[in-house]
């Protein structure tokens, strides 16, 4: 059966056929792969938890920044290329570029990692010159910054 509901990332009226995926025993449509990709990659952030709502729901942002260290700066042209793209992107609210240093500010509910991550291999390939790889590496280092930044440390001492 062929129902109109609603999509729960970008809130349109869509058949319930229509970039079908079920997630958690609920069955849900996009209006488009980009957004049933950012529901998959984080649905608790458009359906919430049982007994508490989405930021989404509730009409929050849920706001993100990376700072990534390039292996050499980018040169003025390559620069306002860099930021004119990634400022086309839905979910983007600010680039900077500070000699070797790309920061990105996002709204997680409206753009994914993943989606920037393609977004930079994309750029780069039409910077040429080595960039897609200079990118991919800058994104994954701050990954890896991410991970290390956030691990705890158990400062128990060992037996004397």
């Amino acid at each position: 059966m062929n129902e109109i509901i609603e999509d729960p990332v970008c809130h349109m009226k869509v058949s319930s056929t229509s970039f079908a995926a079920e997630y958690a025993g609920g069955h849900y449509a996009f209006c488009s792969a980009q957004c049933k990709e950012r529901f998959l990659a984080n649905p608790r952030l458009y359906i919430g938890f049982p007994g508490h709502k989405a930021p989404a729901q509730e009409g929050k942002q849920v706001i993100k920044r990376r700072r990534l260290l390039l292996s050499d700066p980018f040169d003025a042209g390559q620069a306002e290329q860099v930021m004119n793209a990634l400022r086309e992107m839905m979910g983007i609210l600010e680039v900077s570029i500070e000699g070797d240093k790309l920061t990105i500010k996002y709204d997680l509910i409206q753009v994914t990692a993943e989606q920037i991550a393609d977004k930079l291999a994309s750029i780069g390939a039409n910077l040429g010159g080595g960039w897609i790889d200079r990118l991919k590496l800058s994104w994954i280092n701050n990954l890896e910054e991410i991970e290390i930044s956030s691990l705890e440390v158990d400062n128990k001492k060992c037996c004397h």
